[in-house]
């Protein structure tokens, strides 16, 4: 599979059928990769269909291929969430492009208190809207056929309401256990918990751990907030077998 695109979210992708590519996909697939009549690409739905197609029309406007066989392929489990917070520059948007290719399930953005970059009306509306193309992309990268859902904007309130329900860890670099510790026991979905720039504040901590968090360390180092969750979620891929 030399080139993977996405069809709609509601594309059956059926054998034998007609699929088209439009927008973006279209002028990507004909003006970037040079995509040609008879040429064969991969596409998916985002929702485990993977087809393997051939080209039929090839325009930048619309590419319409046939599907010539459609495999489904099912998702790693359990689920692991990743709820990073927002940071300065493109920190942010690092740590959900490298989750995105290590098999992260959903990514939640988080308002902590420590957080220098500051989302409200257009800003965080153009924000999710950043976030989501980017996992789109990665997840084409990486040749997936489940895209991660990008949540709405949480703060510490839905947070702690989360931490009731499922089984989260903090990744908190003083924490006195391992991350694969605390993740031994665990069943899905396991939400992992990155901080800003500045780390997880004190009271956030408390709030959370209150609720039933646990913090967890990924090792002796202090990582960046783009980096942490790539190492928290690769720790957790080994540990809960997503990778066997």
């Amino acid at each position: 599979m030399a080139h993977l695109y996405l069809a709609g979210a509601d594309e059956g992708l059926h054998v034998g059928d007609s699929a088209e590519l439009v927008g973006d996909e279209a002028r990507h697939a004909v003006t970037v990769a040079r995509l040609a009549v008879g040429e064969s690409i991969a596409l998916t739905n985002g929702h485990g269909a993977m087809a393997q197609c051939v080209v039929l029309e090839a325009s930048p406007k619309k590419v319409l291929v046939r599907v010539e066989s459609v495999d489904q392929i099912a998702p790693l489990r359990p689920e692991v969430w990743l709820v990073q917070a927002l940071a300065k520059g493109d920190r942010d948007e690092r740590a959900v492009e490298a989750c995105t290719e290590l098999g992260v399930d959903r990514i939640i953005p988080w308002q902590a208190a420590r957080s220098i970059s500051r989302w409200s009306g257009e800003k965080e509306t153009k924000g999710l809207a950043r976030w989501g193309k980017i996992a789109a992309e990665a997840s084409k990268q990486s040749l997936r056929a489940w895209v991660p859902q990008v949540a709405p904007l949480v703060g510490l309130a839905q947070l702690c309401d989360l931490a009731r329900t499922h089984h989260m860890m903090l990744l908190e670099p003083t924490a006195s256990a391992s991350l694969a510790q605390g993740l031994k026991d665990a069943s899905g979905p396991v939400v992992l918990v990155v901080g800003p720039e500045g780390g997880i504040a004190p009271s956030e901590r408390e709030a959370l751990e209150a609720a039933g968090a646990v913090s967890g360390s990924v090792g002796p180092l202090v990582m960046r907030t783009s980096s942490a969750g790539m190492a928290g979620l690769t720790i957790a891929n080994h540990v809960l077998g997503r990778w066997e």
